[in-house]
């Protein structure tokens, strides 16, 4: 794993660092420390870390002017901060976790282990999905969303109006964010629960959710009972 710490008080950054190093062990390929934003956003646009720590206030600077952009991206982002007023808002725009200063090692390990899906995921209020589009991000609404694709690493967003877009997040780091509001029928795809309005089997044993817009999905085998029981 390569993490990437935006942090501007030396001495927690320090200690984040010596934490994380004592909690993933071999896991930690490398830990890249900046201090200011403008240097982060720099390092962004030629690296792409698997694993981003926040801080959002940083020399007076807003913290969430990158994280409009980070959440766009590939990586989960955890955020560590004082300001815990401001959790809400950072899981409304897709971190995957808020660490709130001080924090101990148990904390930090709890945030490292949804990055490294060893915990179930939350019901974090996500309220948006962030989307580059022409060069700057684009905040798409949940409830706007009907479902969404695998594409290899990417995401195909599916929204009510017949539009798409794409995200650069998996499946697999959507599904972390998402759940339960959608469920993972098929490998390839995330539905809205609230969007399929019928499971059919089709010839062949194969499996299908049809949805309010008439779009036909196929479910896994192995989903079927578990989709068909929430669904009921």
């Amino acid at each position: 794993m390569n993490i990437l710490m935006v942090e501007d008080e030396t001495r927690i950054a320090k200690r984040i660092e010596r934490l994380t190093r004592a909690i993933l062990g071999d896991i930690l390929q490398s830990l890249t420390h900046i201090n200011t934003l403008t240097e982060a956003i720099e390092y962004m646009d030629s690296n792409t870390p698997d694993l981003v720590l926040l801080d959002l206030n940083l020399n007076g600077q807003d913290g969430f002017d990158l994280l409009k952009q980070v959440v766009s991206k590939s990586f989960h982002t955890i955020i560590i901060s004082a300001y815990k007023d401001q959790a809400i808002k950072a899981f409304e725009y897709g971190v995957l976790d808020f660490v709130p200063k001080p924090f101990n090692q148990k904390r930090l390990e709890q945030a490292f282990n949804r990055a490294l899906a060893q915990e179930p995921p939350r019901d974090n209020p996500i309220k948006y999905l962030a989307v580059k589009k022409r060069q700057q991000v684009q905040l798409v609404p949940i409830e706007e969303l009907r479902y969404i694709k695998g594409a290899g690493s990417y995401t195909e967003l599916f929204l009510l109006d017949g539009s798409k877009e794409l995200h650069d997040k998996s499946l697999d780091k959507l599904e972390q964010l998402l759940s339960p509001t959608f469920e993972r029928i098929h490998k390839s795809y995330l539905v809205k629960m609230s969007e399929i309005k019928g499971i059919t089997v089709k010839s062949g044993s194969k499996y299908w959710a049809e949805l309010k817009s008439g779009d036909q999905l196929p479910v896994g085998r192995t989903k079927y009972k578990d989709l068909k029981a929430k669904w009921a």
